[in-house]
């Protein structure tokens, strides 16, 4: 596994310790900021993706521009990856798929393939966790009335999604690993 992969295992950590932060604090009847935990957690768990992707390219492209990196030509190729991972803040499957192309001349979305996912599935899911957290991030709604709405993200889902994210970086990883 690269050291992007152990990176990763530490800090998708924060994101299973929100949850069960949010497990001691959810007695009957929860307090009213529980729910901000389910929510952070899923912020963390994309964080935790997202800088697994730019550790990994990192990673690789360097390996690539090994013996080139003094040239005109590596300077440009790392100069420019490190320009479009400053601007690489969310790790929609596009976005991923597109950064690894661009740099590595390869489709890492290929080997999203691992239980019941093959790569259409798992691109559609990871879509659709990235678009929740912006709905999280930059839209969640305030309390209407008395009676709660309900949650964005519910507790099984959460586990779902971590464990999701968890099976992402494990399936790019060896892709990447045996295709590079």
């Amino acid at each position: 596994m690269s050291a992007a992969h152990d990176t990763f295992k530490h800090s998708i950590r924060d994101a299973t310790d929100l949850l069960e932060h949010f497990d001691r604090v959810n007695v009957q009847p929860p307090p009213e900021n529980a729910e901000v935990l389910k929510r952070a957690s899923l912020v963390m768990a994309l964080a935790a993706l997202e800088t697994y992707i730019e550790d990994r390219i990192t990673e690789a492209a360097s390996a690539k521009a090994q013996g080139a990196k003094e040239s005109l030509l590596g300077r440009f190729y790392t100069d420019s990856l490190e320009n479009d991972l400053r601007y690489f803040h969310s790790p929609s499957a596009d976005r991923v798929r597109n950064l690894f192309k661009k740099y590595l001349s390869i489709d890492v979305a290929q080997g999203w393939t691992w239980n019941n996912y093959e790569p259409a599935r798992a691109k559609s899911e990871l879509d659709k966790l990235v678009s929740k957290r912006g709905d999280i991030a930059h839209r969640s709604p305030p309390p209407k009335g008395p009676i709660p709405s309900p949650h964005i993200v519910t507790r099984e889902a959460m586990r779902k999604h971590v464990q999701f994210i968890r099976d992402l970086v494990q399936a790019s990883d060896k892709y990447l690993e045996e295709n590079l």
